[in-house]
């Protein structure tokens, strides 16, 4: 476990939960604001990356796990990305769309945020996201997330 809320577990992806994050990443109506849902490659390729991110940087994106009864529910954390040229500490996140409008992205996202700023000692956290992903930007704003520019070539 990296780390816990009232709700969730967020905890290492392993190759186990491809298929779990596979229904996820594949659904067209989850990956709506992506250029296109993930094939089964895709979504293997994600979880390994990861992996290889936590090696390297010692965080990635980490399973989200609902407490109440151990369901896997998508994923929540941190990346290195290339935001404008510069490679910045991105929080990103993927819930199942059977568990959205709950709070449970929000949840998530704020235990990354102070997780990113108390131990991972960052300065600064970022979010990028398309700018019709309206569900997204609003749990940004929620964890007091301000809007700064926009990102071209994502």
């Amino acid at each position: 476990m990296i780390i816990e809320t009232d709700r969730l577990v967020l905890r290492e992806l392993t190759t186990e939960d491809l298929e779990e994050l596979h229904n996820i990443l594949s659904d067209p109506e989850s990956m709506q604001h992506y250029p296109n849902p993930f094939t089964f490659e895709k979504s293997k390729d994600w979880i390994e990356w990861n992996i290889e991110n936590y090696s390297e940087y010692g965080f990635g994106l980490w399973a989200v796990i609902f407490k109440a009864d151990n369901k896997f529910i998508g994923d929540c954390g941190i990346t290195m990305q290339n935001i404008n040229g510069v490679m910045q500490p991105e929080m990103g996140y993927h819930i199942d769309k059977r568990y959205i409008r709950k709070g449970y992205a929000t949840e998530a996202a704020k235990a990354c945020m102070d997780y990113a700023f108390s131990v991972l000692k960052f300065q600064q956290l970022f979010s990028y996201m398309k700018y019709t992903n309206m569900p997204s930007q609003r749990v940004s704003q929620k964890n007091g997330m301000k809007f700064l520019t926009d990102v071209f070539g994502i």
